[in-house]
């Protein structure tokens, strides 16, 4: 063979060498991931198409392997066993071979939502997180790690996103979710196995924008209101699902965690609806139909730009959702919030809210108070309102604080300050200038001028609560 063949043969063999696409796996899934125990995985990610591609996780040592489609796209499904590691999965392919190191199998939850959940263990401009210096102490623990959803908006589903899984220490923890990490430490601590938590947030979104286009689309009046030429890009509707929710749809989750609504004032009479679809939206796509979800009543603020009242009307539509969503619970931030920061410092306290509710509903313990008071029923003699209420132990008690944010209406729709009083697990409204009550509200504004809340009697506060039905006023 002459000399020009032999170099034509080696041009050809480089070139179908450097056409070959190296094998790779999608970008959750890197070094230091949780994986969810007990369970079905899935591995994912790209190749030449038609090419095979073998999967070997060492909790196991079993190898799975399927063949890239057409478009060069992969996945297998591994069983996982109980909390462990760390472990590596292999994906190889002929000679070539991809190396995860550090794995753990443990509890793995999404938290996604606006800025309150976004938060960071550092804070914001002007904005604290109680407790993040002992926080940041106690922060070295190999068994906690998030992985960060990079900011992302698309108008068609996305294949990746950009983020790395960090180890918990207290040189990361100060870029962690304060919502997310609080729980996972809790979550750590009481199962006393690894935990992992995905952060997908973007601060000031609307949640239009966390819906997949084929469901929010039929939500006309939302989807209208967010597809304008001025709809900002994270409230554009499916924007932040396309970017930041479909990239990580393959990853098991054993629930999610969600925090937001402050966006959403402008049309609080669609949110219920809306956050029913988000979760059917997740559930559907993340391929787990009861995925655990768990979400947080915005907290009280002093909105300078809206009516005293949308902010309330808001918390009742969040309260309204959980007869849409089954699997669900809520948790109330009413004695917490700040006039003039809507980022409450006192993160740790919801997050201990939300573990109650995941420990009593999705890991089945027994005998755990996580539900707050919320109105049951009311009958009236004279000027006296009698409120009853589910889930309030064994009645209720006020912290020794004056509670001046009840009033009371009377048949004109006007309300008036009230006074209240305990008695036998009920509540006792009246006002002086009201003879003949007709409703009462509770906490009923976008911030109340008070330091005092009604609470059960294992420190759950009452949801805030109207009686009426009448048109917002």
């Amino acid at each position: 063979m002459n000399t020009k063949k032999i170099k034509l043969i080696i041009v050809l063999m480089l070139c179908v060498i450097a056409t070959q696409a190296k094998i790779s796996v999608a970008s959750i899934l890197t070094d230091h991931m949780v994986l969810q125990r007990n369970s079905e995985v899935k591995i994912w990610g790209m190749a030449n198409a038609n090419q095979k591609i073998t999967v070997q996780a060492e909790w196991n040592n079993q190898k799975v392997s399927t063949i890239a489609n057409s478009d060069g796209k992969w996945i297998v499904k591994i069983a996982t066993s109980n909390a462990g590691g760390p472990y590596r999965v292999d994906v190889m392919s002929g000679n070539e071979k991809l190396t995860i190191k550090d794995v753990l199998l443990g509890e793995v939850w999404l938290c996604s939502g606006q800025s309150n959940m976004d938060m960071r263990m550092s804070g914001m401009t002007d904005s604290p997180i109680n407790g993040s210096t002992d926080a940041f102490l106690a922060a070295d623990n190999s068994q906690i790690r998030m992985f960060n959803v990079a900011r992302k908006t698309a108008l068609t589903p996305l294949d990746s996103c950009t983020g790395s899984w960090k180890v918990a220490s207290s040189e990361t923890v100060w870029d962690y979710s304060a919502v997310g990490y609080f729980f996972a430490k809790k979550l750590q601590a009481h199962f006393n196995v690894p935990v992992g938590i995905v952060n997908s947030s973007w601060g000031g979104s609307r949640i239009e924008a966390w819906i997949a286009n084929d469901v929010i689309v039929k939500q006309t009046g939302a989807y209208k209101q967010t597809t304008t030429s001025q709809t900002a890009v994270h409230h554009r509707a499916s924007n932040l699902y396309n970017g930041m929710i479909a990239p990580i749809v393959n990853f098991k989750f054993k629930g999610a965690l969600w925090y937001q609504g402050e966006s959403n004032l402008g049309n609080y009479y669609d949110y219920a609806a809306l956050m029913a679809d988000m979760v059917k939206n997740w559930r559907a796509d993340f391929e787990t139909p009861n995925l655990s979800f768990y979400y947080v009543q915005i907290a009280p603020y002093k909105y300078p730009n809206n009516k005293p009242t949308d902010a309330a009307f808001l918390r009742e539509a969040q309260e309204r959702a959980l007869k849409l969503i089954p699997n669900s619970a809520i948790v109330s931030t009413i004695d917490i919030g700040e006039e003039n920061n809507i980022h409450p410092a006192e993160k740790k306290l919801i997050s201990d809210r939300l573990f109650l509710c995941a420990l009593s509903e999705t890991y089945n313990v027994k005998g755990l108070p996580y539900k707050s008071p919320s109105y049951k029923s009311m009958s009236v003699k004279d000027n006296v309102a009698t409120l009853s209420f589910d889930h309030n132990v064994k009645g209720f008690h006020t912290a020794g604080k004056q509670v001046d944010c009840f009033e009371v209406a009377g048949a004109d729709s006007v309300f008036y300050p009230a006074t209240v009083s305990v008695k036998n697990g009920q509540l006792l409204v009246q006002s002086d200038k009201v003879m003949q009550a007709v409703a009462v509200r509770y906490a009923f504004k976008n911030y109340m001028d008070t330091r005092g809340f009604i609470f059960n009697t294992t420190g759950l506060p009452l949801l805030p609560f109207r009686t009426d039905s009448w048109q917002k006023k």
